[in-house]
Parts: structure tokens; C-alpha cells; sequence
């Protein structure tokens, strides 16, 4: 046989021996009933074990192309195109085929762990159920006429809703829009979704920070873009940077976290917004401004947001209710220019039909009542003592081992474990310990650091949540 399964494959071994024979088997190279080699003899030709044999023939079986009988060894299916043979679907192969890529092994394996009650999470990006407004919400779905219409809504989402938004962007983030540039998403990772597959095509370049919460979206990836990764210091990206990868790519879009950035926690300077807003009219480069966290500030944020700066309709404004009031409500919002806007709500309505009326109402509800900003205040509060409470935890339990700046706002605290040689095993020594955290290389960034969320647990969880984590980290560092 000269066809040789390939070591630097990312596939395994089995399977690439699997889809081999199926080819052979479909093709009538291998005709029904013939005999396959032995395990033992494919084994020694391939220089494999013959365990990996034994995987693949068991694939070709469960596919019904193959037969195998102990004493008589493998055989192609003798009635493989015949009535008497069923064949399944290799929904392996449609599992791999499928053009949205999964996403990393890692996250899969940490979201799974996530599910038990005894870990304490410090990786998923939300808030704990204490901080969503559930009594209000209540209040609201008890005291409050619903009155909407059950069928289908606008594409762009509720209009009533928009028009709430618009008030609200205006008077929290001073930026000036109305219901019509406004569209409504199943939370802001939608609206990312909405952009890429709207305004992008397989091949544009396009730029996002280092480290980034876009950079473990397979979204950029799946759609064929060409990421560029641009690493920020303590005031945010350096324009210069984005105007060196503009003249070496030609950049298409760049997608920026502003304020209180994901994992980092920085905030981008005013100088550096005004300069990048600059570069975006010379170069005609379109900007995405994720702004999930800008209301979580402690204290007083007056920072500007991008979209309230542009004065050319250069950027995309994304935002949504999930990391301030909850993330099960599914409601974020682009603001934009009318083209764009009617644009992704064709693209949105082809996917679902637009959104969900009952989220958007009590949405509605709860953004124009007084409960709203009694719950910002009351939300800033508690983050700013659960983040008190880690930095508090690390100083008294990790004073050497780990380096971080406090952010002012935001959920999360991003941190450099000094010395840390493996971080797969800290990952499972966490695992064992009961703690789960964001690996910092999955976003983008080199090894040795990690992202906390304090948002998720209270002080109490906090506190064990740090002490097991040292406990793990002791543990990796052992020979």
C-alpha cells in the first residue's frame, strides 16, 4: 500500500486510517466481501499499535461498511449497496465537516467542570445570581400590562425597546442615536456574529487586542479572517501599532474593548481614542467598540465612548444587558448607520426571525423605570467588594507569586503567575483543588497569566476560591 496516514495531522491516526478504507470501500477499489488486512500486519505497515487498527475497523463497522467475525478477520460489507444493510450516517465526519469551528479543548473541558455545584468558577465571564435584579423583574411581570403583539416582531427588534435604548445610550454614554440606527441581538456575541458574516469576507484582516476576549471566539476563524493581534500597554492600543498593521495587511475592521478591557482591565486614553477615531477616517478602516463593562465603574468613569467621539459614523457600538443586569435575559444591541443597521437585521431575521418579544419587553420595562439605576449603584458596590476582596486574598496569600493591576471597573482581574513552568497541570491541579480559571493563552496572550472573575462568587467563594488556587499551584510546581 503506498497511501501513508500522516503523523503531523492534526487527526488521529484511526480516523485518518478510517477514511482511507471508506474511500477505498466507496470508490469499489475494495469490493464487497473482500478481506481486509489483518490488525496485526495494517499494524506493522502503518508502524502503529494495534489498538489504533483495532479503533479504525471499529469505525468502518459502526458505519456498516465492514464486517468482522473472530477466526474469519475483517471484510467489506458483502450487501454494502444491498437492502439488507442500514447504513448510518458517519456523523463523525459531518461533526468535522461542519464550517463553524469548535471551540478550543481547553474551554470545552473547563465549561464542562463548570457544571458541578463544588467548583468555584472564577472563568465564566458573568455575574453571580445575587446580583441579578430578580425582585424587580418580579415586580414588573406582576404589576405591568403586557400588551405587546405575540407574532413576529420588527427585524430591527422591538421599536418601543430601541427607542428606550437610544434615551438610555444618551444619557449614560452621551452618545446621540435613535430607534432607527439601533438593532436588537441575542446579546453582544450575536452582534459580533452579525458583523462578521455581514461585513467581512473569507481573507479581510482585521485587527483585535492582545490579549482579547475575541480571541477565543471561533467566529474570526470560522469565517476565514485573518486576525492580527495588537498588544496593548497600561493606556490601551498605540495607534501607531494599528497603522503599521494597516500598511503591512490592509486592515479591514478593528474590534476594540475600550473600557475596562477583557481580560486586561484597561481603559483605553482619551488621546489614543481621539488619535484612533483619526486614524479610522484617514484609512476608512470601520471600528467595533465592545462596551460590555463601562457602567461597572467604582467610582466616577467620564471616559467617552468611541461612538460618542465619531462624528463620521466610522464605528459599530455594541452593548448589552448581560454583564449588568443578566445574561440569561439575551438582550444587546449595534448602533450604527442606518445601511448597516438594515443590513444585519436581514442577516438576523434569516436566523431567527428577530428576537424573542417577552426578554424585550420586560428589557423595556426595567431600562425605563427607576429600578435601573438603583440597581447600577447597588451592582457597582457589590463588584467593588468582591473585587476587594480577591486583591485582598491574593496580597495576604500570594504575595510574590502573582503581579496584577486593579482595574476600576469591569468583572474581571487579569494576573502573572511568576515561575509558572506548566500551566496544563495548574489547570488540572485547580480541577482536583476545586477552582476554575481562564487560562491566559487561550486569549490570545503568552503563557503565565490567568484570567480571575470576581463577578461570579461572593467573598466567601472568593476567599476559598484563592486559597484553593494557591494550593494548586504549590502542587504544580512540585517535581
Amino acid at each position: 500500500m503506498e497511501w501513508k496516514p500522516n503523523r503531523d495531522d492534526q487527526k488521529p491516526l484511526y480516523k485518518q486510517i478510517a477514511a482511507y478504507f471508506e474511500a477505498e470501500i466507496s470508490s469499489g477499489h475494495l469490493p464487497p466481501a473482500s478481506t481486509l488486512p489483518s490488525e496485526r500486519a495494517l499494524a506493522a505497515t502503518y508502524a502503529v499499535n494495534r489498538s489504533t487498527i483495532v479503533a479504525a475497523y471499529a469505525e468502518l463497522e459502526s458505519m456498516g461498511l465492514v464486517t468482522r467475525q473472530k477466526g474469519s478477520g475483517t471484510k467489506v460489507s458483502s450487501d454494502i449497496w444491498g437492502l439488507l444493510n442500514k447504513r448510518m450516517p458517519n456523523w463523525n465526519h459531518y461533526v468535522e465537516a461542519g464550517s463553524v469551528l469548535p471551540n478550543f479543548p481547553i474551554v470545552q473541558r473547563l465549561r464542562e467542570q463548570s457544571k458541578d455545584d463544588r467548583i468555584i468558577n472564577f472563568m465564566s465571564g458573568e455575574l453571580s445570581s445575587d446580583l441579578f435584579p430578580t425582585e424587580q423583574f418580579q415586580t414588573i411581570l406582576s404589576s405591568h400590562r403586557f400588551t405587546e403583539n405575540l407574532g413576529y416582531d420588527e427585524p430591527q427588534g422591538n421599536e418601543r425597546l430601541r427607542a428606550v435604548i437610544a434615551e438610555h445610550v444618551q444619557a449614560y454614554r452621551n452618545i446621540q442615536t435613535d430607534a432607527s440606527s439601533i438593532l436588537i441581538t441575542s446579546g453582544a456575541q450575536q452582534a459580533l456574529h452579525l458583523i462578521v458574516q455581514g461585513l467581512l469576507q473569507q481573507g479581510d484582516a482585521v485587527a483585535i487586542e492582545d490579549p482579547s476576549y475575541c480571541y477565543t471566539l471561533p467566529l474570526f476563524r470560522s469565517a476565514g479572517l485573518h486576525v492580527h493581534l495588537v498588544k496593548p500597554d497600561n493606556n490601551g492600543i498605540r495607534p501607531a501599532d494599528l497603522i503599521e498593521l494597516h500598511k503591512k495587511h490592509r486592515i479591514r475592521m478593528i474590534f476594540l474593548n475600550p473600557d475596562f478591557q477583557n481580560p486586561t482591565g484597561t481603559v483605553l486614553s482619551l488621546e489614543r481614542r481621539k488619535k484612533i477615531l483619526d486614524i479610522s477616517s484617514e484609512f476608512g478602516i470601520p471600528v467595533i467598540e465592545d462596551d460590555p463593562y463601562s457602567l461597572t465603574s467604582a467610582g466616577e468613569f467620564n471616559q467617552p465612548t468611541l461612538k460618542s467621539l465619531d462624528l463620521n459614523g466610522n464605528v459599530l457600538y455594541i452593548s448589552s444587558l448581560s454583564k449588568i443586569v443578566a445574561s440569561g435575559l439575551r438582550v444587546g444591541w449595534v448602533i450604527g448607520p442606518h445601511p448597516v443597521i438594515q443590513r444585519l437585521a436581514d442577516i438576523k431575521q434569516q436566523v431567527d426571525f428577530g428576537h424573542s418579544i417577552f426578554p424585550q419587553w420586560v428589557a423595556k420595562e426595567f431600562l425605563d423605570s427607576a429600578y435601573f439605576p438603583h440597581h447600577i449603584s447597588l451592582l457597582r458596590q457589590k463588584l467593588e467588594r468582591r473585587k476587594q476582596e480577591m486583591v485582598t486574598s491574593l496580597q495576604a496569600l500570594l504575595p510574590e507569586q502573582v503581579e496584577y493591576e486593579t482595574p476600576q471597573g469591569g468583572i474581571h482581574l487579569w494576573c502573572k503567575i511568576n515561575g509558572l513552568s506548566n500551566e496544563n497541570r495548574l489547570i488540572e491541579e485547580a480541577i482536583k483543588k476545586g477552582v476554575i480559571f481562564t487560562p491566559g493563552r487561550i486569549m490570545g496572550s503568552e503563557s503565565g497569566f490567568v484570567r480571575f472573575t470576581y463577578g461570579r462568587g461572593n467573598e466567601q467563594q472568593i476567599r476559598e476560591g484563592i486559597k484553593r488556587f494557591k494550593e494548586a499551584l504549590i502542587e504544580s510546581t512540585m517535581t
